[in-house]
C-alpha cells in the first residue's frame, strides 16, 4: 500500500474510532506537515518570529480537533494549506499590531512556485487579493491556495478540486497572472 493510501485509510480508520489508527497517522501527517511549514519557513527572513514548528503545531491542534470527514489524504492536505494560511496571516496581522502601522510582516513562502516575475508581496497584501481574486473565481483562488500555501501538487490539487491537472495548469497560470496584476499594477501597464 502506498503512503498515500495509508494516510487515507488511516483517516477514515480514525474517523471510525480506531485511536490507534490516530498513534499510526500522526507521525505521517505531522511529518508531512511540518515539510511544509518548511517550505513556506524556509527563505524567511533572519528576524521573523514565527518557526516552522509552531506553525506545523498550531495547523496540527487545529486539524485534529476539527469535525472534519476527510476523504483523503489530498484532502486533508487542502485544508491543512487553508489552515496554514490563516495561521500566517493572524501571525502576520498581530505583528503589524504591535509595531503600531508599521510594515507588515513579509512571508516570502515559495515565490517560484506562485510570482516568478514579480516581486513578492507581503502576507496580508496576498490575503486581500485572493480574496478579491475568490469573489469572481472561486476555483482559480482554490487552486493557487493549495499550490502556494498547502504545496500540493497538480495532481493532488486536481483530486481534491476534481478537475483534471491541465485544468489544475491552466488555471494557475491565469491566477498566478492576475495575481502579480493586482498586487503590481505598475507591471500591467
Amino acid at each position: 500500500m502506498t503512503d498515500q493510501h495509508t494516510v487515507t485509510q488511516l483517516l477514515q480508520n480514525w474517523q471510525a474510532g480506531n485511536a490507534s489508527a490516530m498513534d499510526k497517522l500522526t507521525p505521517l501527517l505531522y511529518d508531512t506537515l511540518k515539510q511544509m511549514a518548511n517550505n513556506y519557513m524556509g527563505r524567511e527572513n533572519a528576524g521573523h518570529t514565527l518557526q516552522a514548528t509552531a506553525l506545523v503545531n498550531e495547523a496540527y491542534l487545529q486539524l485534529v480537533d476539527t469535525d472534519q470527514a476527510w476523504t483523503n489524504r489530498a484532502h486533508f492536505l487542502g485544508v491543512a494549506a487553508r489552515i496554514m494560511r490563516h495561521v500566517l496571516i493572524d501571525h502576520a496581522r498581530a505583528q503589524k499590531r504591535e509595531k503600531r502601522g508599521g510594515d507588515a510582516t513579509r512571508v516570502t513562502l515559495i515565490e517560484s512556485r506562485l510570482f516568478g516575475d514579480c516581486d513578492e508581496p507581503d502576507i496580508l497584501a496576498l490575503d486581500e487579493a485572493l480574496k478579491k481574486l475568490e469573489e469572481f473565481d472561486e476555483r482559480k483562488a482554490k487552486v493557487i491556495e493549495l499550490s502556494f500555501f498547502g504545496g500540493l501538487t497538480y495532481d493532488e490539487i486536481a483530486e481534491v478540486l476534481s478537475i483534471s491537472a491541465a485544468t489544475v495548469d491552466r488555471e494557475l497560470r491565469i491566477g498566478k497572472a492576475w495575481l502579480c496584476r493586482e498586487l503590481r499594477p505598475e507591471l500591467s501597464g
